[in-house]
C-alpha cells in the first residue's frame, strides 16, 4: 500500500510501498478516508535520535494522526488522536491525556494514518454516524484538543463573561465555536492573519484583535486560551485574566514568562497546561459537529500532493485543516 513516512532521524520524509498492516489483539484494521495534517508532524522531521529513542520512537513510520476512515463493514469510524494504554491510573479515570505512554502513538513513533490501512486499538474507534469520514479527522486532534482547553476553563467562566482565543488557526477556530456553544461570553479572537480573523468572525467570535499587545491589561478575561505559546503571547494572555480566572497554555511555540509568578499570574486564579485529549473529549466533538454545532472547515488535498499540503501548513496559508485524502 502507498504510505508517506519519516525514514529516518532528520530526513525528510518520503512516499513509501509498505505491506498492508496486520491487526493483533484488540485491533483492527481501519481504511483510511482522510487524515489531517498538524504542525507537530512539521517539528518530528528535526527530532533527534537520542530524544526519539528516548521515547521509544520506531523509525521508519509513517505520519498522520488525525484519521478518519471504514472498518471492514463499511462502519465509518474516527480514530482517537492521543495515545493511552487504557489501565494506567490516568485511564483508569478517563484522563488519557496524562498516560505515561501517551508520547508515543499512532503518528508519533508508530505507523500512522497517512496510508491506505492503519492499525487502531478497539477503545480508540469513534463511530461517526453520517460524518463524512474523509474531512473527520480533525475533530480527533485539532477539534478535541481545543475541546479540552475550553471545557478545563468552564467553570471560570461566568454568564456575560468575556473569554479570548489567542491564535486563531485550526485550533483556535474550533475553541471560538466551542465558546459559543457552551458559554454565554463574549468571545474575542486575536490572529495576525487577516484571513483568520475574518474566518472567526464568521464562526461566532464578537470581537477580533490582529496583534495580541491590543489586549488591555487587565482585560478582565474570564479566560484566555493561548493557542500561540510565545514568549509574546503568554505575557499578554496572562496580564488579560482577571481575578480568579484561568489562562491555559496549548500552543507549543517554546515562550517562557520571564517575570516572577508573584504579581504577574491572576489572583486565586488558575494557569494550566496540557498535550492531547481524551477519548471522552473526542467523542463529544464529534456529537457536536454531527449535530451541525461546530464547523470543521478542511481543504483537501490528494494523497500524491501531501507535500504541497505540509509546504502550505508550514507557511501559515490555511484558513482551516490540511486534510489529506485517499
Amino acid at each position: 500500500m502507498r504510505a508517506f513516512r519519516l525514514t529516518d532521524w532528520g530526513a525528510a520524509p518520503a512516499h513509501e510501498e509498505v505491506p498492508v498492516p496486520s491487526p493483533g489483539p484488540g485491533q483492527v484494521l481501519v481504511r483510511v478516508a482522510g487524515c489531517g495534517l498538524c504542525r507537530s508532524d512539521l517539528t518530528m522531521r528535526q527530532m533527534p535520535r537520542p530524544v526519539g529513542e528516548k521515547l521509544a520512537w520506531q523509525m521508519p513510520f509513517t505520519l498522520g494522526h488525525e484519521t478518519a476512515g471504514w472498518l471492514d463493514d463499511g462502519t465509518p469510524v474516527a480514530l482517537a488522536a492521543t495515545a493511552s494504554c487504557g489501565t494506567c491510573w490516568f485511564c483508569v479515570r478517563g484522563l488519557e491525556s496524562g498516560c505515561p505512554h501517551g508520547l508515543t502513538g499512532r503518528g508519533y513513533g508508530r505507523d500512522g494514518g497517512l496510508a491506505e490501512y492503519v492499525l487502531a486499538d478497539r477503545r480508540g474507534v469513534l463511530p461517526l454516524g453520517g460524518l463524512d469520514p474523509r474531512h473527520a479527522g480533525p475533530l480527533t486532534d485539532a477539534g478535541a484538543t481545543a475541546y479540552h482547553a475550553v471545557r478545563r476553563a468552564l467553570h471560570r467562566i461566568v454568564p456575560g463573561g468575556a473569554a479570548v482565543v489567542i491564535g486563531a488557526g485550526g485550533l483556535g477556530a474550533f475553541a471560538v465555536q466551542f465558546l459559543r456553544v457552551l458559554t454565554s461570553a463574549r468571545v474575542i479572537a486575536v490572529d495576525p492573519l487577516a484571513g483568520r480573523v475574518a474566518y472567526a468572525e464568521t464562526i461566532g467570535a464578537h470581537e477580533v484583535m490582529s496583534d495580541v499587545e491590543l489586549l488591555p491589561r487587565r482585560l478582565g478575561a474570564d479566560a484566555v486560551l493561548d493557542f500561540v505559546g510565545s514568549d509574546q503571547t503568554i505575557a499578554a494572555g496572562i496580564a488579560a485574566v482577571r481575578p480568579g480566572g484561568a489562562y491555559g497554555l496549548i500552543g507549543s511555540a517554546g515562550g517562557r514568562l520571564e517575570r516572577p509568578w508573584f504579581g504577574t499570574l491572576p489572583r486565586d486564579g488558575e494557569v494550566y497546561t496540557f498535550q492531547g485529549s481524551t477519548i471522552a473529549d473526542a467523542q463529544e466533538v464529534i456529537a457536536l459537529a454531527g449535530a451541525g454545532l461546530v464547523r470543521n472547515q478542511v481543504e483537501e488535498f490528494p494523497f500524491e500532493k501531501v507535500e504541497e499540503a505540509y509546504e502550505r501548513l508550514a507557511a501559515g496559508t490555511l484558513t482551516g485543516r490540511a486534510v489529506v485524502v485517499l
